[in-house]
C-alpha cells in the first residue's frame, strides 16, 4: 500500500537538521560522556571483586533480609567464577551513569507535572509514547548523534527508563494529604519548604518505586544496547546468538538475570526501610 502519510520524513528531517546545527554540542556531550562513563566503570573494574561482593552482600543484609544476601554473596561470586565480572561491572558503570542522568531529569518533571495540569497534559503523552515505542528504535537516533559505542547506549537507556521515575514522582506528590498540606501553610511555611519538607518526605517511598523500576528498565536497555558496541553483559549474549553459542548465551543471561535480581532486592529493601523511618 502506497503511504498518504509520510510522518517519518519529517522526523528525518529534523534529526538531520540537529546533526548540522549541533554537532559541535554533540561532540562534547559524547566526549564528557564517554568520560563519565569510563570513569565509574574504571573505579568498579580497579576494586577488587571480593570487595565489591562484599559491599553488595552487605547492602542486601542491611536492606533486605539475610536471605537476599545469602543469594547477593553466591550470585555475585558465580559470576565471578564464570568469567563475567568485568563485563558484569561494565554494565553496572552504565546502569549507574544512565539512572543518575535519568533520575536528574525525571524527579523534576515529575514534580513539575504534580504541580502544573498543563505540563501533565504534555507531559504524560510524551511518557506513553517513550514507554510504547519498541526500545531498538531509541537506538536508531542515539547512533545517529553519538556514533557507536557506550554514550549511544546510555542515551537510548536514560529514554527507555526515564517515564517511570516521572510517573511515581508525580503519583506521590499527588497523593499526599490536602490536609497536611493546608495545616503546613497555616504555620507560615512558603510553597518551597513545603515541597521539600512536606511533600518530597511523604512521598519517598513511591519515589523510590520510581527509582527501582527506572534501575530495571536501564538493565533491559543496557542489554540491548550491546548491539551498538556499549559492551558489559548486553554485547556478551549478542555475541552468544552471533554464534548460536548456547553455553555462553546462557551464562551472560544468567549473570544478568543474577544482576537484576540484588539491585531490584537491595533497592526495594532500602526503599521499605526509608518509609518505615
Amino acid at each position: 500500500m502506497e503511504k498518504t502519510i509520510d510522518i517519518g520524513q519529517y522526523i528525518a528531517i529534523a534529526v538531520k537538521w540537529l546533526m548540522a546545527n549541533l554537532r559541535p554540542l554533540f561532540d562534547f556531550i559524547k566526549t564528557s560522556g564517554n568520560a563519565g562513563i569510563e570513569s565509574i566503570e574504571w573505579v568498579l573494574v580497579s576494586v577488587p571483586f571480593f570487595i565489591t561482593i562484599a559491599i553488595f552482600t552487605y547492602a542486601a543484609w542491611r536492606y533486605a533480609s539475610r536471605g537476599v544476601a545469602v543469594f547477593t554473596l553466591l550470585g555475585l561470586a558465580l559470576i565471578y567464577l564464570m568469567g563475567f565480572w568485568e563485563e558484569t561491572m561494565q554494565t553496572l558503570a552504565l546502569i549507574i551513569s544512565s539512572t543518575i542522568i535519568a533520575l536528574i531529569i525525571a524527579i523534576p518533571l515529575g514534580i513539575w507535572s504534580a504541580k502544573n495540569m498543563t505540563a501533565h497534559r504534555v507531559i504524560r503523552p510524551l511518557l506513553d509514547l517513550m514507554q510504547t515505542m519498541p526500545a531498538f528504535v531509541y537506538l536508531i537516533p542515539a547512533v545517529l548523534f553519538f556514533s557507536i559505542g557506550k554514550l549511544p547506549g546510555a542515551f537510548a537507556t536514560i529514554i527507555f527508563a526515564m517515564p517511570p521515575a516521572v510517573r511515581l514522582t508525580a503519583l506521590g506528590i499527588q497523593q499526599v494529604p490536602a490536609d497536611v498540606l493546608e495545616a503546613a501553610r497555616s504555620l507560615g511555611a512558603t510553597q518551597k519548604q513545603i515541597l521539600f519538607k512536606v511533600e518530597l518526605p511523604l512521598a519517598l517511598k513511591t519515589i523510590l518505586t520510581g527509582v527501582n523500576q527506572t534501575i530495571l528498565l536501564s538493565l533491559s536497555m543496557v542489554v540491548i544496547a550491546g548491539m551498538i558496541a556499549a559492551g558489559g553483559l548486553g554485547e556478551k549474549v549478542l555475541e552468544g546468538i552471533n554464534n548460536l553459542d548456547i553455553g555462553l548465551g546462557f551464562e551472560s543471561g544468567l549473570s544478568v538475570v543474577i544482576l537484576a535480581i540484588v539491585l531490584d532486592r537491595i533497592t526495594q529493601g532500602f526503599g521499605n526501610k526509608i518509609s518505615v523511618k
